[in-house]
């Protein structure tokens, strides 16, 4: 599909790129171009107004892996943005992430951004967000907007001399969702540093690669649609969507301790998820996730059809 924005949004398109070369204009958005779309974005989202973002006419837009009509969903009943917000990008594929926290009057919720920019216009747009009224079966991790803060490792840039390819840092983020899949102890493919964290919905989490040795995730049966569109390797982080499958057929197992446990899904669940992962001298060391819960089997409308 091709996207032509109307002379307006080329306009302003125009003006973030005013100091490249005429050539990069047509053809590319360096980082700074992007995450000065990223905030254009974030402010015609707040006040509900696209014309403040260079929005392509024909953008495609999805809420929660339903595909609708630009705007709509949150983009009705947002309120305020509570913030900060984290944004990473990579040039090389045009693609946009954003972590933020917003209200919809009394209703606070995470929401996960993912913008793709084509010609200094925004050509697509997938919002994950994530509240205590769509959220359902446990369990149910969601923290307190109000209180939350991204791990500001994020954010930081890698030295120059310290950066992986983007090939080994996709495969380090995959080897974590290997290894939550079907999670029996093993470490499949990645590595954690000892202080690493995971953030699922505002709530973190500690001790990640001690819960996954035990094996307490073993009813995770399926970490599917796998797909690593975001890169950014000035930082050094890896942004993802997938879907954990819960099958419901496990009941009773043991952790690798001899420590006996229950699955808290007994009936075929899944948790569709946009994730982060910041990776620094070859291990995950933060791990950031808006997740909700989706019908069970349920593929996004971004998923590639093979």
């Amino acid at each position: 599909m091709t996207y032509l924005p109307n002379a307006a949004l080329l306009s302003a398109a125009a003006l973030v790129l005013a100091s490249a070369p005429a050539r990069a204009q047509t053809l590319t958005c360096d980082p700074s171009c992007l995450e000065h779309i990223a905030d254009q974005y974030r402010q015609a989202y707040r006040e509900h107004d696209a014309k403040l973002a260079p929005i392509a006419h024909e953008v495609r837009f999805t809420e929660n892996n339903v595909e609708m009509r630009f705007p709509d969903g949150s983009w009705d009943t947002v309120t305020r943005e509570i913030g900060p917000a984290l944004t990473v990008c990579d040039p090389t594929t045009g693609n946009v992430g954003i972590y933020t926290t917003i209200m919809q009057n009394d209703v606070p919720g995470f929401l996960a951004i993912r913008l793709k920019v084509a010609r200094g216009a925004i050509t697509e747009i997938e919002q994950m967000l994530s509240t205590r009224r769509n959220l359902s079966g446990p369990p149910t991790p969601i923290g307190d907007v109000r209180t939350f803060r991204h791990d500001p490792r994020i954010a930081r840039r890698v030295p120059a001399a310290e950066r992986l390819s983007r090939e080994r840092l996709i495969a380090l983020a995959d080897g974590y969702f290997s290894t939550l899949q079907n999670n029996t102890g093993e470490i499949r493919g990645t590595r954690f540093s000892a202080d690493a964290i995971r953030q699922e919905n505002g709530l973190k989490f500690t001790g990640i690669e001690k819960a996954f040795r035990l094996g307490y995730y073993r009813f995770n049966a399926r970490v599917r649609d796998r797909d690593y569109f975001l890169v950014d390797e000035q930082r050094g982080v890896v942004m993802s969507r997938a879907f954990i499958d819960h099958k419901g057929v496990l009941d009773a197992y043991t952790l690798t301790d001899g420590t006996p446990e229950h699955s808290p899904f007994h009936e075929p669940q899944t948790w569709a998820l946009l994730e982060l992962f910041k990776i620094e001298h070859g291990m995950i060391t933060s791990v950031e996730t808006t997740f909700t819960a989706a019908p069970y089997f349920m593929r996004s409308p971004w998923t590639r059809r093979d």
